[in-house]
């Protein structure tokens, strides 16, 4: 068969629309969608005065097997003509979900969850997932008001799979690609305000142009139907993104970079990104653990 779309969820509001999505990612990739959920065990502290471990147990893949059903009743409203499987797993959600993304073509997961998902994606999990998964995790989050996908390009290695993500979700869905490129960071800030005010920021920003079209150039021959914008702007790698998507679709961003992008899935980038996006967000790595 086919690689699916696998989507995580938990019985959240967050996780129903993390499965919109993910059921429309798989029709446009002409593919089956893997509904998952994780639940705990075994879990410890908990009294056996209330229940035993077998009742907990037995209550628990209930409640994940409950989660599954009503999944698939709202899969079946929004694609009715799609191919959907569902999995529960026990056990830790990190490893699982990690485990699943290896034959998986794209992650999806909501922003908020209830129960074993709890935090999840404000925490380590999320770092965890986004930056060892084997495949490009979403993030659905905010609300997609456009159809522009907006792509964050920083001259590293996740550039061509950042890329390349943005350029098929774009052609697949008739929107235009923002390729954005923020040219200063921390390194040049410290040293203009350290007394180098003789930096050439003019040669900075024409270097920045031309990174941003070389970049850019194979995947506008590749999808010619593809409107393409490109954005280069002396400014804040989180602010640049963000502006970019207050009216877009997708954001795409690499899991690793260099530059502006440093850094970007364990540090504030991401984290500004997960949090703060007024839409959904897709991290992509560059190879797989």
């Amino acid at each position: 068969m086919s690689t699916p779309v696998l989507v995580a969820v938990d019985g959240s509001e967050s996780a129903r629309e993390a499965v919109v999505w993910a059921a429309a990612e798989a029709r446009r990739r002409s593919t089956w969608l893997h509904v998952v959920t994780v639940y705990p065990w075994p879990v410890t502290g908990y009294p056996d005065t209330i229940a035993t471990g077998s009742q907990l147990l037995a209550a628990l893949r209930g409640q994940a097997e409950a989660t599954l059903r009503e999944t698939v009743e709202t899969t079946g409203e929004s694609a009715p003509d799609l191919l959907v499987r569902t999995t529960a797993l026990e056990g830790d959600v990190v490893a699982n979900l990690r485990t699943a993304s290896q034959d998986a073509a794209v992650l999806v997961l909501g922003s908020r969850g209830l129960g074993g998902f709890a935090g999840m994606l404000l925490g380590s999990t999320a770092v965890a997932l986004a930056a060892h998964g084997s495949c490009p995790v979403v993030v659905v989050r905010g609300e997609a008001t456009g159809s522009r996908v907006v792509v964050g390009v920083d001259g590293g290695t996740t550039d061509d799979p950042a890329l390349a993500f943005a350029f098929e979700h774009a052609a697949a869905t008739g929107g235009a690609v923002v390729a954005a490129h923020a040219w200063t960071d921390t390194v040049l800030d410290a040293a203009y305000t350290a007394g180098y005010a003789a930096l050439d920021w003019g040669l900075l920003a024409k270097n920045a142009d031309a990174l941003l079209t070389a970049r850019v150039a194979p995947w506008r021959v590749k999808f010619p139907e593809v409107p393409v914008h490109l954005v280069v702007a002396r400014a804040r790698p989180t602010r640049l993104l963000l502006e970019q998507a207050a009216d877009a679709a997708l954001v795409v961003v690499g899991s690793r970079g260099r530059g502006g992008f440093t850094g970007l899935v364990l540090g504030s980038t991401s984290q500004a990104l997960i949090r703060h996006s007024p839409c959904p967000v897709a991290v992509v790595r560059a190879d797989a653990d």
